[in-house]
């Protein structure tokens, strides 16, 4: 388990001595939440993920409150392919005294591994975000069963996880792990976290404030850091990795501008410069995975080659040659603001695809 950079710094929020490293303490996991996150008492939602198991339920994963210093995650399930789903059945939501700061668990993933087992990665931070965050997993080792269980929360990394992992030809396993720059550090000083105590915080992690690759070469039990690339003018990295026909990994990353891009010819040690994409998107999260067919499926906002002045008209393009062009296009859903596409292929060959509308209105 690769922990980076502990530190612990006390401060005092009116009065309450707390240390920034409460954000390392492991968050409860709510099996049984009640009606206080049924769908009419939240504000605000943001899409996440989706995944499929074995036995066909789907799971979708996404964040009570929008994306706010307040966000918790949550889990539902659907028995029918998504016509009907349960109320929350899995909630993540920290919480701490009063006047002290808090935490909150605000992005993630959903991921089936090749043995079966269902994956829920989270972060954990104090406030928005506190420099370092901490990205977490529970997992499920048996997902189909009636009452699932969940292990312990386990913290992997600092920083935090919300595109699904890469099983490479190897075998091994690419998780993709963002630590944000500093500049993000503090937006949570609303909910009671002063933000100068922050601000001279863990400046050991700046060399790898990326869009960072964690690889797992024993099936999880272990993550440990390979490399990462420093995107120009990112907004957040939201970074997927495919893996070519060619066995080079290619990196599509978030950034103010669009899409941003990188490759690495050595499994993820070392990765080239980054430069953009000719895939142009808005700046949003995209979604692009490997399908059982060999090509590549494409979820985004608006035609290949354009970037939409705001988060309109998704659709789905197809690659058949490992993303050198793409078809025509598919349009799902022409409306304003719909955005952070996630997407699970059943083994029939049906794709399911999440995202949200209006996070923060209709949610």
């Amino acid at each position: 388990m690769a922990l980076i950079g502990i530190l612990a710094l006390v401060n005092s929020v009116r009065g309450v001595e707390f240390s920034l490293d409460l954000s390392l303490e492991p968050p409860v996991v709510n099996l049984k939440p009640g009606p206080e996150y049924n769908d009419q008492v939240r504000s605000g939602n943001m899409v996440i993920g989706i995944e499929r198991t074995r036995s066909g339920q789907l799971w979708a994963c996404w964040v009570g409150n929008g994306d706010s210093p307040n966000g918790f995650f949550m889990l539902a399930t659907s028995d029918d392919d998504g016509q009907n789903w349960s109320q929350p059945r899995v909630v993540i939501d920290p919480s701490d005294p009063p006047q002290a700061p808090q935490r909150r668990a605000l992005v993630g993933n959903l991921w089936l591994d090749p043995m079966g087992r269902l994956w829920c990665f989270f972060d954990q931070s104090l406030g928005y975000f506190d420099g370092r965050a901490g990205n977490w997993y529970i997992r499920c080792d048996d997902p189909g069963a009636e009452n699932p269980a969940w292990t312990n929360p386990v913290r992997i990394a600092d920083g935090c996880t919300l595109c699904k992992p890469t099983v490479l030809s190897s075998g091994e396993w690419l998780l993709p792990v963002s630590l944000w720059t500093r500049d993000r550090i503090g937006i949570g000083a609303s909910v009671g976290i002063a933000r100068d105590a922050m601000q001279d915080a863990h400046h050991d992690l700046d060399a790898v404030r990326m869009a960072n690759v964690f690889v797992s070469t024993d099936q999880g039990k272990s993550w440990v850091r390979r490399g990462g690339v420093a995107f120009p003018e990112t907004d957040f990295d939201e970074h997927m990795i495919v893996q070519r026909r060619d066995g080079s990994l290619w990196m599509l990353a978030r950034t103010k501008y669009g899409i941003a891009e990188s490759i690495s010819t050595d499994h993820g040690y070392s990765w080239s410069q980054p430069k953009p994409a000719k895939i142009k998107n808005v700046s949003a999260r995209f979604f692009i995975r490997r399908l059982q067919s060999g090509n590549l499926l494409l979820v985004k906002n608006g035609p290949i080659d354009v970037r939409l002045p705001r988060r309109s008209s998704l659709m789905a393009f197809v690659s058949a040659d490992d993303g050198h062009s793409w078809s025509k296009g598919l349009l799902l859903d022409d409306r304003a603001e719909v955005s952070y596409p996630d997407g699970v292929q059943a083994a029939d060959g049906t794709i399911h695809l999440l995202y949200d509308w209006n996070r923060h209105t209709d949610a």
